[in-house]
């Protein structure tokens, strides 16, 4: 019997590179994308099965999915949607073509590479799209708008595709993590300092005092952090569960805020979070 297969997005680092790793450990045939040719090269210098897949670039998508489907016979029985990027700044600093560049990354790539595996989860009878969501998918938190715009958007696109998907075979999952060690602070700094006039932004002071130091100074991990290695166990949990839940919740702050956010009074939860 062959073995289950798996299209990851998103796997440089990460969670991507270690899920596509513990993965292929329990016997996945796992096909581990990245947006940087080089890192292609690396992961499959290190065994593994490797496309170029750029969410902003539909070539890149079609090709990907094209080649695992040659390298598989044409099936595929899991996609997870798992790359995305940052863009931290004020949201009156958000100029419109750095909003639309995360959106195209973090919705737009992950709809149109879901939309093109559907149809063969559907001839084949079966299939898994696991979004990866996060806990800014729930609440937001300054200097975050456009990560939390997209992952709020995610949300809603997942739970209606997961509601119409009801009558068929195919299941649709939200992961939703945070806070994980990841590479994410570090590589939105390109994007913070190609997007963001913060010089002349009316709260260049509080850049200076709050969102410069935490992307050039290397706080260390944050509270309640974890390792990607949380998000890999509940993905698998998702992937393997024979009736899989409608979400997998990874770390305190992500169930926190869920309870949070159903209970306490709008004001309430905004002061929780202004202080995040």
């Amino acid at each position: 019997m062959a073995p289950l297969s798996i299209l990851i997005t998103g796997c440089s680092s990460g969670i991507g590179y270690h899920a596509a790793h513990a993965l292929k450990s329990r016997g996945w045939r796992v096909f581990a994308s990245c947006r940087k040719p080089d890192d292609v090269t690396r992961l499959r210098d290190e065994g593994l099965d490797s496309f170029h897949l750029d969410y902003t670039d539909s070539a890149t998508i079609r090709s990907a999915l094209d080649a695992t489907l040659e390298a598989t016979g044409g099936t595929l029985d899991a996609i997870f949607n798992n790359g995305a990027i940052a863009l931290p700044g004020a949201n009156e600093d958000l100029p419109r073509d750095g909003l639309a560049h995360v959106f195209d990354t973090n919705l737009l790539g992950p709809h149109e590479l879901t939309r093109m595996a559907i149809p063969v989860m559907r001839r084949q009878g079966h299939g898994r799209i696991i979004n990866c969501s996060s806990v800014l998918g729930l609440v937001a938190a300054p200097w975050r708008s456009a990560y939390v715009a997209s992952k709020f958007a995610l949300e809603g696109l997942t739970d209606t595709l997961r509601v119409e998907m009801r009558d068929t075979p195919i299941h649709v999952i939200l992961l939703e993590p945070g806070p994980i060690g990841t590479r994410i602070r570090e590589n939105s700094t390109a994007l913070f300092e190609r997007y963001i006039d913060w010089e002349s932004s009316a709260r260049a002071d509080q850049y200076r005092g709050a969102l410069l130091k935490r992307l050039y100074d290397a706080p260390g991990r944050d509270k309640f952090e974890l390792t990607p290695s949380a998000t890999s166990a509940a993905l698998i949990r998702a992937l393997e569960d024979r009736k899989p839940a409608a979400r997998y919740r990874v770390t305190v702050p992500t169930t926190a805020m869920t309870v949070a956010r159903r209970v306490m009074p709008t004001r309430a939860l905004d002061w929780i979070l202004a202080r995040a």
